[in-house]
């Protein structure tokens, strides 16, 4: 039955459900500054960052994203697998958070919460866009549908008098979110890189930040913005954007680049986000929730510029169930072009018959591996990660992705308890014992 409803008829009724949880609720929206934070892939790490800078600047915060919630002091898992909620939970949470005294509430915001009216009534002061890849489209058919489904969140912006734009112009399309009349836009991109949005950055009310003199390695990475030295404990090009995106926030703010660098030097690792699994074989063990081809073709590019000569990257993956069958041979083909070893594995397969998304990937490595040789099916993901690590020799990369730090495996019905890094924690402990 629900195929059969249209999803202009479900989205009226999400509407219908979004206005009344707002009434419920009181508008909680209308006392906060609320951020919303969009784009494929990084949701999460900017999220966690902006927060940082707000909290080190003296605000009181409250964060709902991918891996946590947080109302002020208090901080809990986010175990549902959910990025945005319900619009009546979302109200329920916004609530919570001005009752307690918050003052700005960052949140997670994803096409489908975006294209479904969840977000209606929260009238965002600032709007950020991290990038947008392929994803999602079994859901929006077509980049353009997708794109569009996130310019809502510029346009909620708008609305507002005192409403930011900040947009990474490294991006494609990234003009189509600067065209949005907000009170100030702020644009970032990486020095090394040209910004595509050629016909906007001389727009009189765009302020650019770019990042320069970039060094990275495989536990931290130092760069300049304008004249402030940054060092971010997180590796990878990518992680700069993130910490570009939240810088633009943090000055649309009023907090100098100085006190932002500070912040952000604090943050020790984002859970499940290039988080480093600590070892005494001298391996490097990355979990990262990579789920799109771009955001593996940058997690790998990466780890091809680090690793040393003569050392070997293996390669644990998959792809989730009930989502766009399209990109799982580009996946795999990604992944086996630069790893040398690849196992894929069981990864959320929801509804669908698991083996077929194994498969499905496994037909892109193929093209770059042979089976059996430097690459294999292995259905059991705790097997799939204990042959990487078996295989594993001291200056190797295990790099686990897909799931990150989740909490749960879906698999038809159930909801099963998984958590990637604690697996591998418990194969490397395991091995200590033989």
């Amino acid at each position: 039955m629900k195929k059969i409803i249209p999803q202009s008829i479900k989205n009226t009724y999400h509407l219908f459900q979004a206005i009344l949880a707002n009434i419920w609720f009181g508008f909680p929206s209308r006392k906060l500054k609320v951020i919303g934070v969009t784009g494929t892939n990084g949701k999460t790490t900017t999220v966690q960052m902006i927060a940082r800078i707000l909290e080190d600047a003296g605000y009181r915060v409250a964060v709902a994203s991918t891996i946590n919630f947080k109302i002020g002091s208090l901080e809990w898992v986010n175990d549902t697998k959910f990025t945005t909620f319900s619009s009546f939970k979302l109200q329920e949470f916004l609530k919570k958070a001005a009752d307690a005294g918050c003052e700005y509430a960052i949140v997670e915001v994803t096409s489908h919460a975006l294209d479904q009216n969840r977000a209606w009534g929260l009238g965002f002061s600032v709007a950020v866009i991290t990038n947008i890849t392929r994803e999602h489209l079994d859901y929006h058919k077509t980049m353009e549908g997708y794109a569009k489904a996130k310019e809502k969140l510029f346009a909620m912006a708008a609305k507002n008098k005192n409403g930011v734009a900040v947009v990474n112009l490294g991006m494609e399309k990234a003009g189509v979110f600067l065209k949005y009349e907000t009170r100030e836009k702020y644009g970032y991109f990486l020095e090394s890189q040209k910004p595509k949005a050629k016909s906007q950055t001389h727009n009189a009310k765009l302020k650019i930040i770019g990042a320069k003199n970039i060094q990275l390695n495989i536990q931290n990475t130092k760069y300049e913005i304008l004249d402030t030295k940054f060092q971010l404990n997180l590796p990878g090009e990518f992680n700069i954007e993130n910490s570009l995106a939240a810088a633009c926030v943090g000055l649309s703010q009023e907090i100098s680049l100085e006190n932002i660098s500070e912040a952000l030097e604090k943050i020790k690792g984002v859970p499940g986000r290039m988080e480093r699994i600590e070892n005494d074989r001298g391996i490097e063990i990355i979990v990262d929730y990579a789920v799109t081809p771009d955001s593996l073709e940058k997690l790998y590019k990466y780890l091809d510029g680090i690793r040393k000569s003569g050392n070997s990257i293996f390669a644990v993956f998959g792809s989730c169930g009930e989502r766009d069958r399209g990109k799982r041979p580009i996946m795999g083909e990604i992944v086996a072009s630069h790893a040398d070893y690849c196992i894929v594995t069981n990864e959320d397969p929801y509804g669908e018959d698991p083996q077929q998304i194994i498969d499905e990937v496994f037909s892109g490595a193929l093209k770059h591996k042979k089976e059996n040789k430097s690459a294999w099916r292995i259905f059991d993901r705790r097997e799939a990660i204990k042959k990487a690590l078996q295989m594993a020799k001291p200056g190797d990369i295990a790099v686990v992705t897909g799931k990150g730090a989740e909490e749960i495996m879906a698999v038809g019905d159930k909801r099963l308890l998984w958590n990637d890094p604690t697996v591998i924690r418990e194969i490397l402990q395991e091995a200590k014992k033989k």
